[in-house]
């Protein structure tokens, strides 16, 4: 009876209350629990079957640079990382209410980790993120433009509830890129959250964008609800060295 019962588990997919009907049947854990106890047991299961299923769905589609977590985020001194702030963050209200985050520093200060180390507390929240490099997503963009894929590329960008853009202002931004920008910002202004990662400060941008009158429009609509994060930290210790002298070997991980 036993075999016909995991028969039609696996048939209809509840992998989770498989698990752990098989662990039962294996420890013999069941006996003295009620019927009602047993039953929630399974369900209790397979929810968290499910559930972690889809959370893991969406951190692929996240496609994150570095496999962050907050409780990675390393709080020495001189980093001048608010930790109460971080852990407001971590709730993601500031996601639901449409809100952005800045975070600035100089190369390895840690900038990238702690944007993707957001995104993923975001994704356990079941939102919706997207990771992309600046470049390479304004050059996606110019292709998309060429093949008809590029309303899609924008809505896209639009249905995210957290776009985290990394390394903005490595070059200054062109004209198509800077109209790029100014539309999914737009799009998203006032409904959905963007995190923004940059070397550059942000007194700068208005020179990084170009000109005047869209630096002032991109500007208006991140700025003025954005909650800012500006590492401190001179280059010669920067995060991946300091990770890469503890452990031995430079690894690419910016905490």
């Amino acid at each position: 009876m036993n075999n016909a019962t995991i028969d039609k588990m696996r048939e209809l997919r509840l992998h989770g209350m498989l698990r752990a009907f098989r662990d039962n049947c294996e420890s013999r854990t069941h006996e003295g629990l009620t019927q009602d106890e047993i039953v929630a047991h399974l369900i209790d299961a397979e929810w968290d079957e499910r559930n972690n299923r889809t959370i893991q769905r969406y951190i692929k589609n996240a496609s994150f640079r570095y496999r962050g977590r907050i409780e990675e985020i390393d709080y020495v001194p001189g980093r001048t990382i608010d930790k109460n702030m971080i852990q407001r963050l971590v709730s993601c209200d500031w996601i639901k209410k449409g809100e952005n985050l800045i975070i600035t520093g100089a190369t390895g200060a840690g900038k990238s980790f702690i944007a993707c180390a957001l995104g993923h507390t975001a994704c356990v929240h079941k939102l919706r993120v997207k990771y992309v490099n600046c470049m390479k997503l304004f050059s996606l963009l110019k292709i998309a433009k060429g093949d008809g894929s590029y309303f899609r590329e924008m809505k896209s960008l639009e249905r995210q509830d957290l776009l985290i853009l990394d390394d903005f202002g490595l070059k200054q931004l062109d004209g198509d890129s800077r109209l790029f920008m100014l539309e999914f910002i737009d799009d998203r202004y006032g409904k959905k959250s963007t995190v923004i990662s940059s070397q550059v400060p942000v007194s700068k941008w208005f020179d990084i964008i170009g000109d005047p009158t869209i630096a002032d429009a991109i500007c208006d609509r991140i700025v003025h609800n954005a909650h800012t994060i500006d590492l401190k930290g001179a280059r010669d210790v920067s995060m991946r060295k300091r990770r890469g002298k503890n452990s031995g070997q430079n690894l690419p991980l910016g905490i």
